[in-house]
């Protein structure tokens, strides 16, 4: 293997994934760190974790414990996956995974890269920007588990980990990949640990990638999978099958959405009028034991239409802060998580073999359910959003971050299941 990647999320990890297919890495999918053989015949290995909002600690072992893993493998780079958005608290987990893995490794320096512009994540004078607004005044700031009210992704940065963040502007990454490598060398030398990279467009990304060729750990967003896959492009093996064998294919489909981030709620919007869709009941996830039950037989009875039944948790920042306010943030967040859980597995008994997931944790429940050991990448449905299919079973997913894709996005994706 060449690369092993570290996602802080599954969402995060099918997005990288795809741009390294897209860029010609035969690319395979891991569902957390493998506790026994796994035969692996790739490029690029991509290892997801639930590891974005859980405890600083427990982030950590299992990051160490993915780059291990990847070591053991043979890869000669690695590159720690986290959101195009930043996703974090003041306590971590960016910077403190970042400095673990920096100390296994045994390296002194790494960029900072969440940018992503064909998706609207931009970086100016160290400032994230998403669609044109800062970070801090998007819909992330009202994020119900990493609401980001910085933009500053120095301060973000200095905030979380041990060592000092420097920057790399627009203006010295448009002198070329020779100017921006002599600029990580500079920073190294002056003693800055992490560097934040300015990005405003893909030949940004073609530099910073080139200028990344000798760096053994990287951090980021997907944008750069590309410029990084291209570092390879001489010892690539044939993967002229890799996207077949990610195609879904025709089977049940079903529609999960626990995001409340601002273009899932636009996606669920234009959904309705289209399909059968069921709005989850916060109340009766934490109160009726059965309610999966009224649920299940709800998706089971709109089955094997011409587009696929919806459920969904996603509501506008209104009602989700009512719903917090009513029964607290974390309380509503786990019941929605186990009533996933619970309605995933009597699905796929009931033989669903296609599932469209919108956000991250989300995601996470879904894989975690249906105990999919890793996947096979196909084709893209949108920038950072592939389908992908399961190496031990009769699956497809589409696992979709809360903000990826256009309003039409679960339509969209069904069009590329085939017979």
């Amino acid at each position: 293997m060449l690369l092993g990647v570290i996602a802080d999320d599954f969402t995060g990890a099918t997005d990288i994934a795809g741009f390294l297919v897209a860029n010609g890495m035969k690319t395979i999918q891991l569902n957390g760190v493998p506790q026994e053989a796994v035969p692996v015949e790739a490029d690029a290995v991509v290892i997801s974790l639930k590891s974005r909002s859980c405890p600083v600690d427990e982030a950590v072992a299992q990051s160490v414990s993915a780059l291990k893993w990847l070591q053991a493998k043979g890869c000669q780079q690695f590159y720690f996956k986290y959101c195009s958005t930043f996703d974090s608290t003041p306590e971590g987990n960016i910077g403190p995974v970042t400095d673990a893995l920096l100390d296994v490794l045994d390296e002194a320096f790494t960029i900072i890269c969440p940018s992503l512009p064909v998706n609207g994540r931009t970086v100016y004078q160290g400032h994230l920007f998403v669609q044109g607004d800062l970070l801090s005044e998007s819909g992330m700031r009202n994020h119900p588990v990493t609401p980001m009210k910085d933009a500053n992704l120095m301060r973000l940065m200095d905030a979380q980990a041990t060592g000092k963040t420097g920057l790399v502007s627009y203006r010295e990454i448009e002198l070329g990949a020779d100017n921006v490598a002599a600029r990580f060398a500079e920073l190294k030398q002056q003693g800055y640990r992490y560097a934040v990279v300015d990005t405003l467009n893909d030949q940004h990304l073609a530099a910073i990638g080139e200028a990344c060729r000798h760096l053994t750990l990287i951090t980021g967003g997907s944008g750069l999978a590309a410029g990084i896959a291209q570092n390879w492009s001489e010892s690539l093996s044939d993967q002229s099958d890799a996207m077949q064998a990610g195609q879904p294919v025709s089977g049940h489909t079903v529609i999960l959405s626990g995001s409340c981030s601002v273009m899932t709620n636009r996606q669920v919007a234009a959904y309705q009028p289209q399909a059968p869709h069921f709005a989850l009941d916060v109340k009766r996830c934490l109160s009726e034991s059965n309610y999966v039950d009224v649920v299940f037989d709800w998706v089971a009875s709109h089955l094997g239409g011409k587009l696929a039944p919806m459920v969904y948790a996603t509501a506008e920042p209104e009602m989700l802060h009512a719903i917090q306010a009513e029964f607290g943030a974390q309380a509503s967040s786990q019941a929605v998580e186990q009533f996933f859980h619970q309605l995933v597995q009597r699905l796929q008994q009931h033989g669903v073999t296609n599932f469209i997931v919108a956000g991250g944790e989300t995601s996470g429940v879904v894989t975690q359910s249906l105990k999919v050991k890793g996947f096979h990448i196909g084709p893209q449905i949108a920038p950072g959003v592939p389908w992908v299919k399961a190496i031990d079973q009769p699956l497809s997913l589409a696992l979709k971050s809360g903000n990826f894709g256009d309003e039409q996005f679960f339509t969209t994706a069904q069009g590329y299941i085939h017979d």
